[in-house]
C-alpha cells in the first residue's frame, strides 16, 4: 500500500496504540478505564522485556498517522507457543489492507522463528479480525463467558499449529 510504513519502537507508540485500543473498545463494546489500564499495563511490561528474535511489535503507519499494530510474544514459545497480541486497526483506515499487511508480517516472523503454536485471546463480535485470523490459520478452540472488562463477552481463544 502506497504510503505505508511498518515500524517498531518508537517513542510514543505505546500511547498510540493504547489510545486506539482504549478508543475502539470504549466506543464500541463499553470497556472503559480498566481495559486502558490493563493493555497500557500489559503492552509496557512486554515491550520493557522485549526480546529481539523471540518478540514481534510492529505499527503500521499511512502517511504518517497511526493506522494499526500487532505483537508477537514469543518468549514462552516453547512451553505454551507465541502469543498474538495488541492488534487492531484504527476505523478510519479499515478496509485498506493494514490489517492483512500486519497480520502477514507477524505470521511470517512466526514462521522464521519456527513457533509450532501460535494463540490469541479475543472475544465473540470481532468479525473482521477473526475473518483475518482464519484466513492466515487460526482456528477457534475454545469459548467460555467473561466478564473481565466491565460487561460479559463471549471470550474466544484461537490457534494457529504448524
Amino acid at each position: 500500500m502506497a504510503g505505508m510504513q511498518l515500524n517498531g519502537y518508537y517513542p510514543g507508540a505505546i500511547g498510540e496504540v493504547v489510545a486506539a485500543h482504549a478508543a475502539y473498545y470504549a466506543e464500541h463494546w463499553d470497556f472503559g478505564l480498566g481495559f486502558e489500564a490493563k493493555v497500557a499495563q500489559e503492552l509496557g511490561a512486554f515491550l520493557a522485556g522485549f526480546e529481539e528474535g523471540h518478540d514481534g511489535f510492529w505499527v503500521a503507519a499511512l502517511d504518517g498517522d497511526f493506522a494499526g499494530s500487532i505483537s508477537i510474544h514469543g518468549r514462552d514459545a516453547g512451553e505454551r507457543g507465541a502469543r498474538l497480541r495488541f492488534f487492531i486497526t484504527d476505523p478510519k483506515y479499515q478496509g485498506r489492507g493494514i490489517g492483512e499487511r500486519l497480520m502477514r508480517e507477524a505470521m511470517a516472523f512466526c514462521d522464521r522463528a519456527g513457533f509450532a503454536r501460535v494463540y490469541l485471546w479475543t472475544f465473540e463480535g470481532l468479525d473482521a479480525a477473526r475473518h483475518l485470523y482464519e484466513r492466515h490459520g487460526f482456528r477457534l478452540c475454545r469459548e467460555e463467558p467473561g466478564d473481565q472488562w466491565g460487561n460479559t463477552v463471549k471470550e474466544q481463544s484461537f490457534e494457529r499449529l504448524r
